[in-house]
This record gives C-alpha cells, structure tokens and sequence, in this order.
C-alpha cells in the first residue's frame, strides 16, 4: 500500500493536524508533516473520526439477495462512514448455527468494503422457544460475541434468563428487542393521540418498558451483560438510567430515525414511515436526544432494514417495517447532535464507534486515531449540506425516509485499514 497524507484535518472536531497512513496503520499525526511520496488528501475544514461502527444491521443475504447482499449493504455502509457492521441473525435460513454465521462472515471477508460481525440468534429459528448454538457460533470462524433475535423479542423469561447464563462463560452479550408481543398484537404504529385519530392500532411505549425492565432484572440476577436494540421511549430511558446507576451491566442504543422523526409523519400513510418500533413522540424524541448525549444511551446503530420496491409501495396495512439508514445516518446525527450543541464530534466518535465497538467485543475498531492504531477512518465534511436522493444509494434498496430532505454533513472518504474504500464521496 502507498502512504496517504490527510493534511489539515481536524482530528475528533478539535485543531487541524496532518495525519499520515502508512499500510494499514497510522504512522504519524503532526501539525505539519512532509508529505514525501505520500498521496495527498487536502482535508482543511473536515472532521477526522474513527471508523464508525454499526452494531444493528440487517445484509438480508442469505435469502433475501432482493432487498440487500452482504457486498450491497456493506457498499452502503462505507459510503455512511463505517468500517465495521454487525450484521442481524434474521436470514433465511436464520443465522442460529455454526455454518450460518460463517458463511456471513465470508462474505463480508469477500466483499471488502467493510468488515461483517455476524450477530447469531438467541433461539432456534428466533422461534424463542429454544436456545440456538450459541457456544458454536462463537467458536466458529465467525468468533460470535452478540446474539439476537432481532425483529422478535426473547418473550419467555426462563429462556433469556438461560440464554444470558450461557452467554457469561465467553463475555458475550444478549442484544433484545423488547417488544411484549400480547401488547403489540395487530400493532401498526405507536399507541398515541395519532392512533387515535388515524384508527390504526397502536403500539404503546409499555411493550417495550415492560420487557426492558424484566431484562434488566435478569441480567443483575446472573451477572451478565444485555444490549436494548433500538430503545424508543423516554420511559424506556429512565429504566436504563437506572439500572446502570445501580451499576448493572446493561447497554442501549438509539436509530438515527428515533432521533429525528415523530408519528406525526404517520398522517401521510406513506408505508416509508412504517418501523419496528414505530415512530413515537415529540416528547419522546427529545427524551432520546438527551440520553444519548449524557450517555444513559449508549450509541447509534442504524437498524439498516432494507426491503424491495413492493413491500413498501403499497398501502400502510400491508407494508413491511423498517427504513435503510446506513447512508444518511452521520448526517442525521450532525443535524439532531451536533448541530444543535447536544454532542461535540469527539462525542459522535465515542457514540458511533468507540462504544459500539467495545459492547461488540471488536477488535481493531473503535480505537483512538494515534500512531500505531489501525487506520480504520472516516473524513467528513460538516460544512456540506444536500437533499437526500436514494436513487444513488449504494444499498439495494432505496426505503429512505428521507428522500428529498436537505441534511447536513457528508462522508468523503472512508479507510479500511488504509486502504480508502471510498474517495470523495464514491466507492472506491
């Protein structure tokens, strides 16, 4: 590989510095540094962060190549920024054994843009009724450390009471979807004034409090470590706030769309709107905003939940859940984070790889830009604002909903390693 100089770059948001690559680590980072025969990367008025990390990604493949594949999505996510993405059990067939989750983390080997850690399923089939392999998954090649069920809740409490036993003889950790299903039965959006007025049937904040709080409680009875996917409601935070202040090993995360969009969009009946959890408040929002910030939530994972062109141009009734978000995540971060003074871009680091590369256990990410580091690197430009167009999305699928919107912020270059897998703002 050839060196690569980021000249002028502001390392974490702070004081511009030239940061030199040298294969596939960091070799120097200086206020001046002679460039040699390094290329050069002119980088005045961008952000150096780390290689951001995705803990809740949905690849589709194997079995649903029509909405993502794993080179597809991981195209996606570094255009978004990402050097590592975890990706979600919910294939087909399901990602609950050994040969499964290898045959993901080849493919991610393949594809090269980013690397893949699969995440294996709790349950046999994510049917709850049975724990999977979990001890060979992550014995496998794939060396597994988070499972989930994703898309269904581990309901019954004996077995994520075992699953959460199991889990503590290798450090892993149980990521859930808390959602009771008696309470969400017929669900179509959030349970709220708008339901109301809409007749659509509601999903109400206590499905998924109720199932967290029960969580919580396991996980300080066995002393084990559980991850809240995709925690919605401020009720929801409060739970987590305090089981950590009891100092339990429980970790959150929020969707950039949770921290942007209301069910107030859900008058529209446009099915981009539909997600799992759905769309809650205002109220909500800003209660998500604030745990981020103070750090009772511990990071953003885009929940990327690609699907086809008919399985969301229909009506709502009919309409899968879930919205792609590894393309727009940063920007949607910038705008509800940053730009509204809440978290500074060393805040962003912490929250966008940092953390969700220390609750995954992995290695090589998440780490400091420093020499003898990886050179695992993002290079955004903040100043950059521009409407969302999915039609050039590098993922399969194009269920954004924030086509047309003008959002701020935009990834020029990404490196894997120091090897640039985006350049100004395309694939490389």
């Amino acid at each position: 590989m050839s060196k690569i100089l980021i000249r002028g770059a502001q390392v974490l948001g702070g004081q511009a510095q030239d940061v030199l690559i040298d294969g596939e680590t960091v070799a120097e980072i200086a206020d001046h540094i002679e460039p040699g025969d390094a290329t050069v990367i002119e980088a005045a008025g961008r952000v150096l962060l780390p290689g951001l990390v995705d803990l809740h990604t949905h690849l589709r493949e194997p079995g649903r190549e029509d909405s993502e594949t794993v080179l597809t999505g991981t195209k996606a996510a570094a255009v978004g920024g990402f050097t590592a993405v975890h990706a979600m059990a919910n294939t087909f067939p399901v990602a609950d054994t050994a040969g499964v989750v290898e045959q993901v983390y080849r493919l991610g080997k393949e594809s090269g843009y980013c690397d893949v850690q699969p995440v294996g399923a709790v349950t046999v089939g994510l049917e709850g009724k049975q724990l999977a392999e979990l001890g060979a998954m992550h014995d496998s090649a794939a060396g597994v450390r988070v499972f989930s069920d994703d898309g269904k809740c581990v309901d019954d409490a004996v077995i994520m009471r075992r699953a959460l036993e199991y889990v503590k003889a290798f450090d892993g950790v149980i990521a859930q979807h808390a959602q009771e299903p008696r309470l969400t039965e017929g669900a179509q959006m959030n349970e709220g004034v708008v339901s109301a007025e809409l007749g659509l049937g509601g999903w109400p904040a206590v499905a998924e409090e109720s199932i967290i709080a029960r969580d919580v409680l396991l996980a300080a009875h066995v002393g084990s470590r559980v991850h809240i996917c995709h925690l919605s409601t401020a009720g929801s935070v409060e739970i987590v706030r305090w089981a950590k202040s009891k100092g339990w090993n429980v970790t959150a995360e929020v969707t950039p769309h949770h921290l942007l969009l209301t069910d107030e969009l859900v008058r529209t009946y446009n099915p981009v709107y539909k997600v799992n959890p759905p769309l809650r408040t205002e109220t909500d929002v800003l209660a998500l905003r604030e745990a981020l910030a103070d750090g009772t939530i511990d990071c953003v994972a885009t929940d990327h939940a690609p699907h086809p062109h008919e399985d969301k141009d229909c009506e709502w009734g009919a309409a899968a859940m879930g919205m792609v978000g590894l393309e727009t995540a940063l920007s949607v971060v910038q705008e509800t984070m940053v730009d509204t003074g809440l978290l500074d871009w060393a805040g962003v680091a912490d929250r966008m790889s940092f953390r969700p590369a220390r609750i995954g256990r992995l290695d090589g990410h998440g780490r400091p830009i420093a020499a003898g580091e990886p050179a695992n690197l993002t290079l955004v430009d903040p100043a950059y604002r521009g409407a969302v167009d999915p039609a050039g999305f590098a993922s399969r699928s194009r269920n954004t909903p924030y086509e047309g919107r003008e959002l701020p912020g935009r990834v020029t270059h990404t490196f894997l390693r120091g090897r640039a897998t985006v350049v100004d703002g395309n694939l490389a």
